[in-house]
């Protein structure tokens, strides 16, 4: 239904203009009202990989747990600072919590899970899960008429 109002217009302009602004559309927050990271899932003939934008951390900051066909990462990072000036009359305390989880479920069918494998570098956390494979895409093959 078309409408010759130029009202609607604008205000679909605005609504438009400071949701991409301020990203108000975006609700995906942990706990701590951090943005979880970024996932990226690719698939490849032998395996999936799973990527995680986690810059800053250390690779002893995740917890990466297989429970029957539920894969979960999550992370819990504790920061404290204090600070004190010479004479003692002040101190300056500062806290800092960041916590994520992220859940994935996985087709046992499909996936190896006996050899799903994680790393950590540069900010990325890679976990490489196989497939099985009775999974694997076969190669096209010729069959012969008898």
């Amino acid at each position: 239904m078309r409408t010759n109002s130029l009202i609607p217009s604008v205000s679909r302009f605005l609504d438009d203009d400071w949701n991409n602004l301020f990203d108000w559309r975006n609700r995906n927050f942990s706990s701590t009202t951090t943005t979880l990271p970024s996932v990226n899932v690719k698939e490849t003939s032998d395996e999936f990989v799973v990527e995680m934008a986690a810059p800053g951390m250390k690779k002893d900051d995740f917890d990466i747990q297989l429970d029957n066909n539920t894969l979960t990462i999550r992370s819990e990072v504790h920061n404290e600072n204090e600070e004190q000036n010479n004479d003692g009359k002040y101190t300056r305390r500062e806290f800092s919590y960041q916590s994520f989880q992220r859940t994935f479920n996985l087709n046992n069918q499909v996936v190896d899970d006996a050899n799903i494998h994680a790393t950590y570098q540069d900010g990325i956390l890679r976990l490489i899960v196989p497939k099985r494979e009775e999974a694997k895409e076969k190669p096209a093959r010729q069959i012969e008429v008898a």
